[in-house]
């Protein structure tokens, strides 16, 4: 719970959405939400263009996780224009405030997570592992993922971790701050509307 808001869940969509054209449904769902939820943007396209860019540039892993946290704020923008119930936020002040006024945050991360020393700065801490750091931040309990590629839904935290569904972060931080977590993939945009409260929206 943050300034006064109720639990809020944490949702984290995938950058690779925008590439497999999912990410205009899952977020017409959103816009929606009857319960509180807060947006993590995944870097997709422009976390690939600093991966691209580390080797020819020589980028510490360091400063292109940094870059790489700038590029979910890219992604993040894109998503905010799409409605006006949308809004960026970048500390857990503004989320609470944007959630009070009925809003969907579109967290922001660069101002909590470039000098977390509780994360690593490298590769291995992607926007999987920034999503449960935020949620282990608001208190709120609950992460949930929304991948491209097909989720089986009684995997667990190991399998999905072994065979890079999820960043090796991720489960790490869910463990430590005993967060309840799913991950959705590939078809389940059903199960996504039943998280938002909208049971009675149509596939």
């Amino acid at each position: 719970m943050i300034g006064g808001v109720g639990p809020a869940l944490v949702l984290k969509l995938g950058g690779s959405l925008a590439e497999s054209g999912r990410i205009t449904g899952i977020v017409d769902l959103i816009v929606g939400a009857r319960t509180p939820v807060v947006i993590v943007p995944g870097g997709g396209p422009f976390a690939d263009a600093v991966r691209a860019a580390q080797a020819p540039f020589r980028l510490t892993d360091a400063l292109a996780h940094r870059m790489a946290l700038l590029a979910m704020h890219q992604m993040g923008l894109v998503i905010a224009a799409r409605h006006a119930r949308f809004q960026t936020a970048e500390t857990l002040a503004d989320i609470a405030a944007v959630l009070v006024a009925g809003g969907v945050p579109i967290w922001q991360p660069f101002t909590l997570q470039a000098d977390d020393d509780t994360m690593p700065a490298d590769w291995t801490a992607t926007s999987d592992a920034m999503a449960a750091r935020l949620a282990e931040r608001m208190g709120c309990g609950a992460v949930a993922l929304v991948k491209s590629c097909p989720v089986d839904p009684t995997a667990t935290l190991a399998a999905l971790t072994a065979s890079g569904v999820v960043d090796p972060v991720f489960g790490r931080v869910v463990e430590r701050a005993r967060l309840s977590w799913r991950v959705y993939g590939a078809g389940d945009e059903r199960a996504v509307a039943d998280m938002l409260g909208l049971s009675d929206t149509k596939s």
